[in-house]
């Protein structure tokens, strides 16, 4: 598959897509693309084989920074992310606690996360927030440890990720309570919900970010949103190893493949690849104020 939109044919970057059983590693890219995966979870189990060589594949498609997701299996793993973070310059790492494990959540783990947050390579707090797809954890619940979480957040200085499932009614108001006064911003991670969701979110300073899901054939509706919003306030990410491109699905998702979701926004956008990566990639440093120099290329 080859680029379609509308300087693809001269201005943009040049790439094959690979299909069937190639790797993502198989793509021509020429010259190379300035991709952020805003969301992956480096550390869980199911990169346990090939971490090593997923990480040189997100490289060889692009991919100059990842913000790895420091939820890990709970709050017993707040230090999840931070490992991949220390080891490499290109990879920047998150705290918090998922709504899920709210349950599990002790004043312990909250001092705890207060500590990481002054680590110089965290940069977000996240994923928190709400999700009443199960009937567990009570939402009552969830709703204290996120509050709780975002005055930490708040303390911290540091933009939030938001997780938000079947819940836009609470959660968007908790934010434009608490968070909206304070000016700092965040991701609305794998974004779900409608346009009006999201323009509230874009008001309180929040970028929208879309994952695999924006593939599928059936998100008709997710990409009638990423066709309407502003440019300069979207992300891309993988939400890996889950969510993976509609090609893919049933399979492991990695990071190299946020390359597919730049292609289905571009596509969306009607824009060359390209200009969806430099984009995207442009929102998250200005997001977390970092310059290009600070993803560095060379560093593996």
């Amino acid at each position: 598959m080859h680029v379609r939109g509308r300087c693809a044919s001269r201005d943009a970057a040049e790439i094959t897509v690979p299909t069937g059983d190639q790797s993502p590693t198989d793509a021509v890219i020429n010259p190379p693309l300035d991709l952020v995966d805003s969301h992956a979870h480096l550390d869980f189990a199911q990169f346990d084989a090939d971490r090593d060589e997923m990480l040189t594949r997100a490289r060889k498609v692009g991919v100059k920074t990842i913000l790895a997701i420091g939820i890990g299996e709970g709050p017993h793993q707040l230090r999840a992310a931070l490992p991949f973070a220390e080891k490499y310059d290109w990879i920047y790492a998150s705290i918090g606690i998922h709504p899920d494990a709210a349950h599990q959540a002790s004043p312990a783990h909250f001092d705890e996360m207060r500590e990481l947050a002054r680590h110089p390579k965290v940069i977000a707090w996240g994923e928190i927030g709400l999700d009443y797809h199960y009937d567990e954890p009570p939402r009552e619940v969830q709703q204290r440890v996120f509050r709780r979480q975002v005055e930490l957040a708040r303390e911290a200085e540091l933009p939030i990720i938001i997780h938000c499932r079947d819940a836009w009614d609470d959660c968007l108001p908790i934010l434009e309570e608490m968070w909206k006064p304070t000016g700092i911003g965040g991701i609305l991670h794998c974004f779900t919900g409608t346009e009006q969701h999201a323009r509230r979110g874009l008001d309180m300073g929040f970028l929208v970010s879309f994952a695999g899901n924006l593939t599928y054939p059936k998100s008709g509706a997710l990409r009638q949103v990423a066709a309407k919003l502003p440019l300069d306030q979207m992300l891309i990410e993988t939400d890996s190893p889950f969510l993976s491109p509609q090609g893919r699905r049933g399979k492991r998702n990695e990071p190299a493949f946020v390359l597919e979701v730049a292609h289905a926004l571009a596509s969306v956008r009607n824009l060359a690849v390209d200009e969806a990566a430099t984009a995207t990639s442009a929102n998250f440093r200005r997001l977390f104020g970092m310059s290009a120099s600070m993803s560095p290329e060379d560093s593996s």
